[in-house]
């Protein structure tokens, strides 16, 4: 049916185009239509008279001819759609492993996060152990040991004494030592 109306409509446009030589007739026929009142029934009657004398002004070759080029086009149209639902299949699809991909990613990204925040977990119990033993030593042996110790972890130490002891340790160590430690303690309370 769609194939026989598109069939029909390339026919009546085929027609008009090639009817140079009766436009003259063709402009005093419209120009008597429009001066005459139809009923719908009429003009659609008047519409398929005219439409078969066009039709049978053709050669059955020409129709032919417009017949297969016809055919041709709606196996190309089909063709179309068919490569265009193969594409948004395709995409249906690459759109799933991309959400599916991205909450692999949350899941790794929260997952390396929480060590993060574990291993910060552990080192400040670490350091609040080492706070617990650097309080029940002598100011002298303290000094000793934190002289020694990596500065961060040093300064993180001394942070979490209280200030007397602080006071006392600083001044057990040598003058190079504590004033870096100082500095870097100063900067660290800010």
């Amino acid at each position: 049916m769609r194939s026989l109306l598109i069939l029909s409509l390339f026919l009546n446009l085929s027609i008009w185009a090639q009817a140079d030589a009766e436009k003259k007739d063709e402009k005093a026929k419209a120009f008597e239509l429009k001066e005459k009142t139809y009923t719908e029934k009429e003009l659609q009657e008047a519409v398929y008279k005219a439409l078969e004398e066009k039709i049978e002004r053709f050669r059955p070759r020409s129709a032919v001819d417009f017949s297969k080029e016809l055919l041709q086009r709606e196996k190309s149209l089909t063709l179309k759609e068919l490569n265009i639902k193969k594409r948004e299949e395709q995409l249906a699809l690459s759109e799933r492993d991309l959400s599916s991909k991205i909450v692999e990613f949350q899941k790794s990204q929260n997952k390396f996060l929480s060590c993060i925040d574990k291993n910060d977990q552990e080192k400040k119990k670490r350091i609040n152990h080492m706070v617990d033993v650097m309080s029940g030593m002598r100011p002298q042996n303290a000094a000793d040991v934190l002289s020694v110790q990596d500065s961060e972890i040093a300064v993180r130490i001394l942070e979490e004494l209280p200030p007397e002891k602080v006071s006392k340790i600083f001044n057990s160590m040598k003058k190079e030592i504590s004033a870096r430690l100082q500095k870097q303690f100063m900067n660290m309370k800010k």
